[in-house]
């Protein structure tokens, strides 16, 4: 049995871009250009609006399936890539590194990119930030650059796995390694064929191989959205922002109903980084994944999957109910 057919939504092409999508790009501050992509107002009764921002060297291509899932749930959806990734450009040492002077670069593409759409879109308004995109829009939040009436933050990138190594040090190493040479240049090794996959990256991501090659498919008929390593200068820029949030009274401003997923088995950003900031966050609540799943929640096995968003829409169904 394959994923679709265990789920109760109709079979989904997770290589076609929906017939109610429809992309385009805005310009964000500074001039550059942005990818979107919006699926318009649902047939009959509105939900709302639904804001998703992908994570490093994500692409929305991905996350087709659980867009227009939101869709047919009757929210009116939109997803962007971010500056530097995807369809919207490079800014690292190559076509595939993925590069950036601070993060409070994006968290202003954010702000500005929310402000607009929040008002050409009908309410109530909820921001859902996948691993990186969920760092940047936890980091929007606390400082206030967004008002969504909630948002949903799955397995963000609170803090990376550092096996112990206090994160000031893994700061000052990547701010070093950064200032040495070129900080665009790639702070990791990909593979021997730029823009491959290493053969053992689908384990660090998810369970599910079918889903795992559509990335592969979507690369092969787009290729300007391939992404590899992250630059040295990311690398600074994303431990300066991660121990900017770890500071005392950052998480404890936002003001928004917050759900966190976390999967138990992530090996790529902390989960007990996370359910600190459960904690952290005024109304904050925390949902937790054992072994079983990995760090793309939304592109895991049905089972996994299936309860990831069941968990997604009762909590925006509590907390940002349709407006009469």
């Amino acid at each position: 049995m394959t994923a679709a057919e265990s789920s109760d939504e109709p079979e989904f092409n997770r290589r076609s871009i929906p017939g109610g999508a429809v992309e385009s790009r805005w310009t964000a501050p500074g001039g550059q250009s942005i990818r979107r992509i919006d699926w318009l107002l649902p047939q009959g009764a509105c939900r709302g609006s639904l804001l998703f921002m992908p994570g490093r060297g994500d692409a929305y291509e991905k996350y087709l399936e659980t867009l227009d899932h939101w869709s047919r749930l009757g929210w009116r959806v939109t997803a962007s890539d971010w500056r530097g990734q995807a369809g919207s450009g490079r800014h690292g040492k190559d076509a595939v590194t993925g590069h950036i002077d601070d993060f409070t670069t994006w968290v202003g593409d954010l702000s500005a990119f929310w402000q607009h759409w929040k008002q050409t879109t009908p309410g109530p308004h909820v921001l859902v930030g996948h691993s990186m995109g969920g760092h940047l829009v936890l980091r929007a939040l606390a400082e206030r650059c967004v008002d969504p009436d909630a948002a949903v933050l799955v397995a963000p990138m609170v803090d990376f796995i550092r096996h112990g190594v206090p994160a000031v040090l893994m700061h000052t190493a990547a701010r070093a390694m950064a200032a040495i040479g070129d900080a665009r240049r790639p702070a990791w090794k990909w593979g021997e064929k730029p823009g491959v996959f290493p053969v053992d990256r689908i384990n660090l991501l998810t369970n599910d191989p079918d889903r795992y090659a559509d990335e592969v498919w979507w690369r092969d008929q787009r290729p300007e959205i391939a992404m590899g390593p992250g630059s040295w200068g990311w690398a600074a820029a994303a431990y300066a922002s991660t121990r900017l949030l770890a500071r005392r009274g950052m998480l404890e401003q936002v003001q928004c109903p917050v759900l966190l997923l976390s999967a138990d088995n992530d090996k790529l950003v902390s989960p007990a980084a996370i359910e600190r900031a459960a904690l952290r966050v005024p109304r904050g609540e925390l949902v937790r994944f054992g072994a079983g799943a990995r760090h793309e929640l939304l592109r895991e096995a049905d089972p996994v999957r299936n309860r990831a968003l069941a968990a997604i829409e009762d909590f925006f169904g509590r907390v940002a109910p349709v407006r009469d």
